[in-house]
Order: C-alpha cells, then sequence, then structure tokens
C-alpha cells in the first residue's frame, strides 16, 4: 500500500486508521488491530475506537469501503480481553469473600450499602464491555457500507463477532476459526447464537460444544467466510481495490468488490488445507442427533475414530466445562429463528451473568493464569446440573436492557 497515498494514526495506538485514496478520488478506511504481542485480542479501548471510527466513516459520503486486518502474521483477532475480565470477577469475589466475614453476626446499614455499591461497579464493568462488544458487532452486521475483514492466522471468540459481522469476510492459508468458550466456562457469544445456529446439520452445536477450529475451506462451507485468498496477496488485492472505479451506490460498489476478491480466490485455492466439516458431516450429524445434551455429550465421548479432527474435537470436549456445555447447548435452542437484535440482548443477560461466576474464574485460572490445564469444575457431567440452576443465569438483572436501544 503507498504510503503517499494514505493518511494514518500512529503505529503505536492499539488500533491504527487510514484513509486511502482510491484512484478516482474516493476513499477506503483501513482498521488495523494492533496488539501483535496479544494475538490482537480486543481491549474496550480498541471496542470504543472502532465504534467511534466506523460511525463517523459511515456518514462519510466519500468513503466507500472498510478494510478490517489484524497486525502480524500470527492473528486477525483471537479474542476479548478475558484477562481484564477475569481480575474484575477476582476482586468480586474477594469483596462478596471480605463482606460476608465482616458481616457476620452484624446488621449494619452503611456496610450493606458499601459491599452493594462495589458489587454493583464491578458488575457493570463486565456488563459495560460485552455492550460495547455487541454494539460494535451488531454495526458490523448492519453496516452500510462495505467491509471487508482480511482473517489471516487466528479468528477465535471476540475476533469471530468481528469477522461474522463484516460483509466481504477473506480466509487465509493460515486461517484457525474457532469457539473455545466453553473451556473457560462461558459460550459462545458475539453473535454465535445466530450464526451457530445457520450452520448445515448439526456443525453450529458440534463446534459450540467441541470448539473444533475451522480452516479456511471449512469456513467458507458453514458460511462464516467468503473468499479464499492467500495472505501474500494482500497488498495486491489493496491495489485492485484503489483502482476499482467507485460507484455512489453501496450494492453496485459490494459487486465490483466481490469481482475482484473472486479473482484472487480462485488462483489462490490450489493453497488452501482440504477442509474437515464437509467429509465428516454425515458422522457430525449423527453425533449430535437427539434432544438430550447428555446424550450427545456421552455419544461424542465414546466416539471412536482415527480421523485427527475429530478426536482433537473430542478432547476439547473432555475438558470443558459442562456447566458451560448445558448453557450452550440451552442458549443456542432458545436462539432459534430469532432476529440478531434479540440474539445480541439475550446473550447480553448471560454474558453478564457468568462472567460473575466462579466457574468462569477458575476456568481462566486454568487455562490462562496458571496455565495448569487443570480446572477444577463446579460439576463432573452435564447430568448432575439441576435446570433450575442454569435457568437463573438467563434472568436479566436489568428492567429495561442496555442493548434495547440497538
Amino acid at each position: 500500500m503507498a504510503a503517499d497515498n494514505s493518511t494514518a494514526t500512529s503505529n503505536d495506538d492499539p488500533v491504527i486508521f487510514k484513509e486511502i485514496a482510491t484512484s478516482n478520488g474516493r476513499l477506503i478506511g483501513q482498521i488495523i488491530l494492533n496488539a501483535p504481542a496479544k494475538l490482537n485480542a480486543l481491549t474496550l479501548e480498541m471496542v470504543d475506537l472502532m465504534l467511534l471510527k466506523l460511525t463517523q466513516w459511515q456518514y462519510d459520503d466519500n468513503l466507500v469501503l472498510v478494510v478490517i486486518s489484524g497486525s502480524g502474521d500470527k492473528a486477525f483477532c483471537a479474542g476479548g480481553d478475558v484477562q481484564a475480565l477475569y481480575q474484575t470477577a477476582i476482586q468480586n469475589a474477594a469483596l462478596n469473600e471480605s463482606h460476608s466475614g465482616s458481616n457476620s453476626g452484624k446488621n449494619n446499614g452503611d456496610e450493606k450499602e458499601n459491599e452493594s455499591e462495589n458489587d454493583k461497579n464491578n458488575d457493570e464493568m463486565a456488563a459495560h464491555f460485552f455492550e460495547r462488544e455487541y454494539r460494535l458487532d451488531y454495526l458490523l452486521h448492519v453496516y452500510r457500507k462495505p467491509i471487508i475483514a482480511w482473517g489471516h492466522g487466528f479468528i477465535m471468540g471476540g475476533g469471530l463477532g468481528i469477522f461474522a459481522g463484516c460483509k466481504h469476510r477473506v480466509v487465509t492459508e493460515k486461517t484457525r476459526l474457532a469457539m473455545p468458550e466453553v473451556s473457560i466456562g462461558l459460550y459462545p457469544d458475539v453473535g454465535g447464537s445466530y450464526f451457530l445456529n445457520k450452520m448445515p446439520g448439526e456443525t453450529g452445536l458440534f463446534l459450540a460444544l467441541t470448539s473444533a477450529s475451522l480452516n479456511a475451506i471449512d469456513s467458507c462451507y458453514v458460511g462464516l467466510a467468503d473468499y479464499t485468498i492467500e495472505h501474500t496477496q494482500f497488498n495486491k488485492s489493496i491495489n485492485r481495490l484503489i483502482a476499482i472505479e467507485w460507484q455512489t451506490s453501496a450494492e453496485a460498489n459490494n459487486i465490483l468488490i466481490q469481482l475482484a476478491l473472486d479473482s484472487f480466490a480462485k488462483e489462490s485455492l490450489p493453497a488452501m488445507p482440504l477442509g474437515h466439516i464437509e467429509q465428516n458431516l454425515e458422522t457430525i450429524n449423527q453425533l449430535c442427533h437427539g434432544e438430550s445434551l447428555s446424550g450427545i455429550v456421552n455419544t461424542i465421548s465414546n466416539f471412536e475414530t482415527d480421523n485427527s479432527w475429530l478426536l482433537k474435537a473430542k478432547a476439547n470436549l473432555a475438558y470443558a466445562s459442562p456447566f458451560s456445555l448445558a448453557i450452550t447447548a440451552k442458549q443456542l435452542k432458545a436462539a432459534k429463528q430469532k432476529p440478531l437484535k434479540t440474539v445480541f440482548n439475550e446473550e447480553l443477560i448471560l454474558s453478564r451473568n457468568l462472567a460473575r461466576h466462579s466457574e468462569f474464574i477458575e476456568g481462566v485460572r486454568a487455562l490462562l493464569i496458571d496455565k495448569d490445564k487443570q480446572p477444577q469444575w463446579q460439576f463432573t457431567c452435564v447430568e448432575d446440573i439441576p435446570i433450575e440452576f442454569i435457568d437463573r443465569f438467563f434472568i436479566s438483572p436489568w428492567q429495561k436492557n442496555p442493548l434495547a436501544n440497538l
């Protein structure tokens, strides 16, 4: 990308924004997630910066396209800032324990008021992050201008929320896409309740329960990507976009973008690894057949195969929180046929409630903090979890959902 036809923010910023002049005087806006050491994991600051800039660009009549990519060669975006949420949850747990001890045998109104206020502040920190993140994801889904997401490397969790919302989604020979939330006491959110339900057969449920990863071919097959292009073609693709004779209509421009990217995709197809989903779809459907979650979990757990991809999925399921598996299955079933706006409203309730629960704290500790990979889950199997215990996490803490005005 030529330096003399663009304006940009600082290369030290967590998100880099550029405005690139095209051959006919229009502008392409570029967003670069710029935290390569953390695999471009989303912080609240990054989310807010993107929300502000995208809102500005949406009303700029001279800007015709937005391109989103990640800095470095390893990841588009490997998720949200889970460790920040973890610290908030730890603080909340410590406050609860402290107040429980100090208030034993007491009835001090001031202490109760302080406890309530501290808990409220910590709850709001988690809820605020999810609210802002989901606002960004929803904006991408309904954006008035074309958006290209260049999904090279890891695309996980919150990164998939951004990627899935874009109109033109490019995957490369190194793309590894997954929703591994059940391994940390959460569930596939960021719109996952919506797009997982739209995948062929039982693929969505299988991916949600097993955290199985998808490559470029898989991503296109399940409807999460549109073009398979070698990463070495990035600059050539941008130059092709710069040369387009841009129109005033977003619909017309979407067609021009598709024609440009399709040409690169055809050339790149031989470099893509073989997919897993299509050739194993019948097996996936059989493994996930039935109404009982415990039956599905047992079927996958007892499945014998020499297929390395399916074996990895099986191992992921064995590691996952049974509580998260139950939450995930219930949420996916509840979200079927619901519009995207409703799904994000419901996900905000669930995410806020789960982010303050001990299962999330333990899951992050085991996988990302101590890294011992020995989580002490609250339940040993999904059969042990009372229905009423699961149901309470779906109850809204608000009279009016913060995303009601999406």
